[in-house]
């Protein structure tokens, strides 16, 4: 950006954007020198209105104070609760808001993947297995398949057991079906099945040579063939072949993913010579093989296996969500899938367009360091406790004193609140969220929840936060 701190204008004759960031009084300095390190392609001016935290800023003060804006365009900070709407249809300029940090409006400016949208397109199906059927009450498998399809899940599978064959295989499938689900069965029986297929399946998972046959029977599923046991990719291609000889129009390879010191890295290795060996066969990849057999959180396991079937196109994932570590697996698929995609076919990284799978740490953390906030804290009048981390400590000010430390049982009776239950509640859970911050390497922005990726959630509270950001935080005791 080659604007700056002076009035908005045209550089060589060429209209230029020209932007208008409102803050308050105690955010000027910072806010103008963030934007002066930007590179951009627009001008700005920064207005501080009379009021000390933007984030009280309400839609009625800004019509009543803020000059008809000379601009294309007017930035509110992201904490800001005013109606753009009403705004723009009241002064005739675009209002919009920025992130809630202004320490973010390098990343907001920067370089976007701005035609990326977290439910756009993608490439992939995703199965989600429902175990052990034949345990389930109808309630509790629609439950379930509710549960998956409102994660992302496009298609239920039913899985089977060996020992407990469903009588009613066909009934649970139009059950389903009934409402508004595609199913697909996970059996070795032939009668379940012959039912299932009978009833509207849309996937039979899976064929070995044993049951092969079934390749010409099915009426409706598409049949996914394995390789025999142990047999590796000469036992796929030959099982393919035989689904086609006994008139498989349509099917599915699945190389199979082996867990973790029982061939997984072989199995790798098959997916990719089958794609080689297969290039036109659709392919699915069984996930749940290291996320329910690896003890770590499944949402980078999901991410890398995500790209290993972008990269292979695999259309089809099957997964499912039994061990407490993968819960969520549907979900994390659901994101992955379209950042894939995406990155997939605009050839680059996938990175820096969709952050839901970063949950414990944070993309890109930012802090101000001790010296701002002690300049800020120098121009402070009022007794509202602010609360920050840079990273490493956790500091609490307002006008009248400045306390720092890392140990928030220590810095809380500095505070002298304890008089006030609601206030020392309010500051107790922001000194937890800063610690939690600072030890996970996240954001924390006092009155606002910690963001978790896709597993971010409104806090229960956020009317009575809002309230108190009227209010920041506790007065301290004279």
């Amino acid at each position: 950006m080659t604007g700056g701190p002076a009035a908005m204008q045209e550089d060589g004759g060429t209209a230029r954007r020209r932007c208008l960031f409102v803050t308050g009084q105690l955010a000027k300095g910072a806010l103008e020198r963030v934007l002066g390190e930007l590179q951009s392609d627009f001008d700005w001016r920064v207005e501080a209105l009379r009021i000390k935290v933007a984030a009280l800023l309400t839609t009625d003060y800004l019509k009543a104070t803020l000059p008809r804006p000379a601009c294309d365009a007017v930035y509110l900070p992201g904490l800001c609760q005013a109606d753009t709407a009403a705004l723009e249809a009241a002064l005739g300029v675009p209002f919009l808001k920025g992130p809630k940090d202004l320490r973010d409006l390098p990343a907001f400016f920067g370089e976007k993947a701005d035609d990326y949208r977290p439910n756009g397109e993608h490439a992939l199906t995703i199965l989600a297995e429902i175990n052990d059927v034949y345990r389930l009450s109808d309630e509790a498998i629609l439950a379930a398949a509710e549960r998956y399809r409102a994660s992302g899940a496009d298609v239920i599978d039913l899985g089977c057991s060996p020992e407990h064959p469903l009588s009613d295989a066909g009934r649970i499938v139009r059950l389903l079906r009934d409402r508004g689900f595609r199913v697909s069965i996970d059996t070795f029986n032939e009668k379940e099945a012959l039912a299932a297929d009978a009833a509207g399946a849309e996937f039979l998972l899976s064929l070995g040579s044993e049951n092969i046959d079934l390749a010409g029977r099915l009426k409706n599923a598409v049949p996914v063939i394995i390789p025999d046991h142990g047999q590796g990719l000469p036992s796929l291609l030959k099982n393919v072949e035989a689904a086609r000889e006994r008139g498989a129009e349509r099917l599915i390879a699945d190389p199979v993913l082996d867990p973790i010191h029982f061939g997984f890295a072989a199995s790798i290795r098959r997916f990719c010579e089958a794609r080689e060996a297969l290039p036109g066969v659709e392919m699915l990849m069984g996930v749940g093989n290291l996320t329910e057999l690896t003890e770590a959180d499944s949402t980078g396991v999901n991410a890398l296996l995500l790209g290993v079937m972008s990269e292979l196109r695999v259309g089809y994932a099957l997964t499912t969500e039994v061990i407490p570590w993968a819960r969520g697996a549907v979900r994390e698929l659901d994101c992955g899938r379209r950042m894939m995609h995406h990155a997939r076919q605009r050839g680059v990284t996938p990175k820096g367009f969709d952050a839901r799978l970063v949950t414990t740490r944070d993309v890109s953390p930012t802090h101000a360091t001790e010296a701002e906030l002690r300049e800020v804290q120098a121009r402070l009048t009022d007794r509202n406790f602010r609360i920050e981390t840079d990273g490493e400590a956790i500091y609490v000010f307002n006008g009248e004193r400045f306390v720092k430390g890392t140990n928030i049982r220590e810095i809380f009776p500095r505070l002298e609140v304890e008089d006030d239950a609601s206030h020392a509640f309010y500051l107790g859970r922001e000194l937890m969220k800063a610690d939690i911050a600072r030890h996970l390497g996240k954001k924390y922005i006092q009155g606002e929840p910690l963001h978790w990726g896709y597993l971010s959630y409104v806090e229960e509270e956020a009317a009575a936060d809002h309230a108190r950001r009227r209010r920041p935080a506790a007065r301290a005791r004279r």
